[in-house]
């Protein structure tokens, strides 16, 4: 294959995409923004399911340094009303096939797999555009460019290789999470350690919701959701710590003390992520030259499928370029025809209501009842 692949993202979408090249003997270049991997905090758990994210694991041929990550017990869940009643509770037996991990230590075995001059780090891209016959040229901030006869799109939600293919932009979904942590939990925050219990717990009632899973090294990090439009957030100072704590606690007064103590015991600054999403459906025009992964392709609200359908879009798009060597526009067409169901199918499977909290109906018993739907139509 004489063709250049340019990826640009070292998420796990690209990184994976990288990975399966790597394995079928076809070289690629990966740009990131970020000036190195240890640039910023790389999220929280993940559980990386037998259906998608392990898939994509096994293509890279990765399982071995997966199961080296998994945290055992992860997989337990709790579903609480905020009064503190425990309405569910199911045990991590080993059988659910979606273990947890670390998103930061996941990344870091995708980049280890990698030849290391595979990833160029502080390299921001500021503009794409076709040259035509399926080339494409991109420049970079502070100077520079690349052309490339295949571009790879793994830059998420604001996405600058995007625009090449369809005009599509995120919009909020009305609905934004407060991030705070708790260290040392079993001793510093006890009965907040209890409450979340070995894996993860969700509290909810319409708009208002305190999801938490237990990290390693007895971290317990936590989302806060609230379904307010962005005016509403924009409103709270969040500079002012303890103030933004406050007000935010506020919104769930009357919780149980162990629910909201894991806003107001925090052992760092809340941090505000609102919540957008592509168009359910999203989709474009075959453009040669050129496609996307992951969030840049169809994020969605989180529905706990974002990162293994990342990572599975990376795996099958190497698969389908080491299938057609000489004929990218096959390999291309075969994965987004593909891709294109497979992500719509994901934002609306039943249960992912889970994640969104501002319907009348979403309480703690009809989470339950989509838990148990979902878990017997696997």
């Amino acid at each position: 294959m004489t063709t250049d692949v340019t990826i640009i993202g070292a998420g796990l979408g690209g990184l994976t995409l990288a990975r399966v090249l790597h394995v079928h003997g076809i070289p690629a270049t990966v740009y990131e923004a970020e000036p190195s991997p240890a640039a910023r905090s790389q999220g929280g758990m993940l559980d990386i399911h037998d259906y998608n994210g392990q898939l994509a694991l096994k293509a890279a041929d990765l399982m071995d340094e997966f199961r080296g990550l998994i945290l055992e017990g992860r997989q337990a869940m709790r579903v609480l009303d905020p009064d503190g009643t425990v309405l569910f509770d199911k045990a991590d037996d080993g059988t659910g096939g979606r273990p947890e991990v670390q998103r930061g230590e996941l990344r870091q075995v995708l980049l280890d797999s990698l030849p290391a001059d595979t990833v160029r780090w502080g390299r921001k891209v500021s503009s794409t555009r076709a040259l035509g016959g399926g080339r494409h040229e991109v420049t970079f901030a502070g100077g520079g460019t690349v052309v490339t006869s295949l571009l790879v799109g793994a830059d998420g939600a604001w996405s600058r290789v995007r625009p090449l293919l369809s005009t599509a932009t995120p919009e909020y979904v009305g609905k934004s999470v407060v991030e705070t942590y708790l260290f040392d939990a079993g001793t510093r925050h006890p009965a907040a350690a209890k409450v979340v219990g070995g894996g993860s717990m969700i509290a909810l009632t319409p708009g208002r919701e305190i999801f938490a899973h237990r990290e390693r090294g007895d971290t317990l990090h936590a989302y806060v959701g609230l379904s307010e439009p962005r005016d509403w957030f924009a409103a709270i100072d969040f500079t002012d710590a303890a103030m933004a704590t406050a007000r935010i606690a506020q919104e769930f007064d009357g919780w149980a003390p162990e629910l909201t103590a894991l806003i107001t015991d925090g052992d760092i600054a809340p941090v505000l992520r609102p919540l957008y999403a592509l168009p359910t459906g999203h989709r474009w025009d075959r453009v040669p030259g050129v496609t996307l992964v992951g969030d840049a392709a169809h994020l969605a609200a989180p529905n706990g499928e974002g990162a293994n359908l990342s990572m599975l879009d990376g795996a099958e798009l190497g698969k389908a370029v080491a299938a057609h060597p000489d004929d990218i526009e096959a390999a291309l067409t075969e994965y987004e025809q593909a891709m294109f169901p497979r992500s719509a199918e994901a934002a609306t499977f039943e249960g992912a209501e889970a994640h969104g909290t501002d319907s009348d109906d979403n309480t703690a018993h009809d989470l339950i009842t989509a838990f148990t739907r979902h878990e017997q139509a696997r």
